[in-house]
């Protein structure tokens, strides 16, 4: 049977209320929950608070307590994985800018700021922002963009999830690069 068989098994069984098979899962999905950790803080500001383990560790205590999920496969697994290590990203990222609007403004040297990491939260939270103005224009754009950027799916993998053909997958990812460019750009 093949890792990803035995995953998707593994994950309808938990989704029956299988314990036992929950158990059996997390040390099949740890390392790639990882790999999908490392790289949304690949992204991140260096000096990020949170790390790739800590993001994992968050994302699986969200994850066990998804209640009435019916979990079709591992790619909708990891989608979802994706989906919620965003979220919390953002939301980690929105708290930020409040402490920071809060805060007492941090007096520097110009040689001490030449020191200073980029802060890319702002970043982050336009693109969560553009992702929901995309939602609500093209859902299925917004989800292929989700998916792949985000979750690391490759083209096969998002147009199972989605239940469409590559080709549409390629277009919705063209189209939607496209849209966020633009949009972004507009946002400065």
């Amino acid at each position: 049977m093949s890792p990803s068989a035995n995953v998707t098994e593994l994950l309808v069984a938990w989704g029956r209320g299988d314990e036992g098979a929950l158990a059996v899962l997390t040390p099949l999905v740890h390392q790639e929950l990882h790999r999908l950790a490392a790289r949304y803080m690949a992204g991140e500001r260096p000096g990020h608070v949170l790390q790739a383990t800590a993001l994992v560790n968050e994302a699986y205590l969200r994850l066990v307590d998804s209640k009435g999920v019916r979990w079709q496969n591992r790619a909708h697994f990891f989608a979802m994985a994706a989906r919620i290590m965003r979220r919390i990203l953002v939301d980690h990222a929105r708290a930020r800018a409040r402490v920071k609007r809060g805060g007492a403004p941090l007096h520097v040297s110009l040689s001490e700021a030449e020191q200073l990491p980029l802060d890319t939260s702002s970043d982050l939270v336009a693109l969560d922002e553009a992702l929901s103005t995309l939602e609500g224009l093209h859902a299925r754009q917004s989800r292929v963009v989700e998916l792949r950027f985000f979750g690391g799916l490759d083209l096969e993998e998002t147009a199972h999830v989605l239940n469409v053909s590559v080709g549409t997958v390629r277009r919705d990812w063209s189209l939607a690069r496209a849209w966020l460019y633009r949009e972004l750009s507009h946002r400065g």
